[in-house]
């Protein structure tokens, strides 16, 4: 009697697939990483942002790709391989869209995830290089936008350029050089833009994959903070397993999945309805080619960089504005020493600590609007308000966090605060 050709066939398919995973070792990082990676069990709302910054790079890098076969980076072609994408590519307009609006939700899922750090307090010990990749991962992120917001060679895109490349030549001494090299140029031109292209396209996001699997790396090997702020490895069974932590599949890749289906529904609908948002992302100015004899009325870098930018107005000499600027970003890689609080989670820290939290998140967002709006003696006195209580948040951290009277931690995880 013959064999069944569907068992053989299985059987071959088997011990070629055992043959491959000998070599690779595929079902040791499959188990390692994520079916035997426990994790805590109260993971809440908070927890989908790290998931969904995958997804949108993974977004971003396809939708790139898409784009680049019909762009060119030149500036006598730039603007009008753009418009050639938009209106006689098949799907054009929907690719060009998805990545424009992918950048801005890119930086929505990255600041609500550095925000759920802080409220539980994710950047403490044993996480403090976690936290440091994660901001090295931010900063190549802004510098990924950046270059890739001249791309498109219209008028914000170049102005902004301008601006931005200019503030490093108010660094003493070697500012001028700096301008100059960055630009490879003495001014924004065919030059820059072919330079740009190359870190946008090939450089940065080399950079930012190596990154994040680094920063993946990193959370595997010291496991992922909770709500609780508690370390759920301190307590496990007899066989070695935490008492309070589940694998993370399928229980949160499943939980993971619905948090980015609901993403998708809201994403796609701004990419359908309002992919500009009213200028955000998609300025009016850059629907008109660049034109260096031609300075925009009011020129404003993308919401996710307005922040900074009002802060660097909010100064009036400009190198103090560059300076303040840097240090904004500079403190926040020193969060896990800044912060003294004898707990993690906010959960369980004073009232001192929930509202300097409170006044610190109400600074940042005040900024990002400060910094959409023109300058006027009202708009500036408000910049520099708000951009000294990100300060004070920052600098005077290790004594306001050991004020009040905190909570105890629980020894296991819970699901809501005592």
């Amino acid at each position: 009697m013959s064999d069944n050709p569907a068992t053989v066939g299985g059987g071959r398919i088997e011990r070629l697939g055992q043959w491959v995973d000998d070599r690779l070792g595929f079902s040791g990082f499959w188990k390692a990483h994520v079916s035997e990676y426990y994790a805590p069990k109260n993971f809440n709302i908070w927890y989908y942002f790290g998931s969904l910054a995958l997804v949108v790079l993974v977004l971003q890098l396809v939708t790139g790709i898409l784009l680049t076969m019909n762009y060119k980076p030149s500036a006598a072609e730039a603007f009008s391989s753009v418009e050639y994408i938009m209106r006689d590519v098949n799907w054009g307009w929907f690719i060009r869209y998805m990545h424009s609006t992918g950048a801005s939700a890119f930086f929505v899922v990255i600041y609500l995830h550095m925000f759920r750090a802080l409220l539980y307090g994710s950047y403490r010990k044993p996480r403090e290089l976690l936290w440091i990749i994660g901001m090295f991962i931010y900063l190549v992120l802004m510098a990924e936008a950046f270059m890739g917001y001249l791309l498109p060679w219209g008028q914000m895109s170049y102005w902004g350029a301008q601006v931005i490349v200019s503030l490093f030549g108010a660094i003493p001494v070697i500012g001028e050089g700096l301008s100059e090299w960055i630009r490879g140029d003495y001014f924004i031109s065919d030059i820059t833009l072919n330079r740009f292209f190359a870190f946008h396209v090939i450089a940065l996001p080399l950079v930012l994959l190596l990154l994040v699997v680094v920063h993946l790396g990193a959370l595997h090997q010291v496991g992922s903070n909770n709500p609780d702020g508690i370390e759920i490895k301190k307590l496990k069974g007899s066989d070695g397993i935490p008492l309070d932590g589940i694998p993370f599949h399928p229980y949160y890749t499943v939980k993971d999945f619905f948090g980015t289906v609901v993403f998708f529904i809201i994403f796609f609908l701004v990419v359908f309805f309002a992919p500009e948002m009213g200028g955000m992302f998609l300025e009016h100015a850059n629907f008109e080619p660049a034109d260096r004899l031609k300075t925009p009325e009011h020129i404003a870098p993308v919401w996710y960089f307005t922040p900074f930018y009002a802060i660097l107005r909010a100064l009036p000499e400009k190198l103090m504005g560059v300076i303040a600027m840097g240090g904004a970003i500079g403190l926040l890689f020193a969060l896990p020493w800044l912060d003294r609080s004898p707990v993690k989670s906010m959960r369980y820290r004073s009232v001192i600590s929930k509202v300097m939290l409170g006044l610190f998140v109400i600074s940042f967002l005040a900024l990002g609007y400060l910094g959409l709006m023109p300058v006027t003696d009202f708009y500036t006195l408000l910049s520099r308000i708000f951009t000294g209580f990100y300060f004070l948040f920052l600098i005077t951290m290790p004594w306001w966090s050991r004020m009040g009277s905190h909570k105890n931690e629980p020894e296991r995880v819970t699901y809501a605060s005592r």
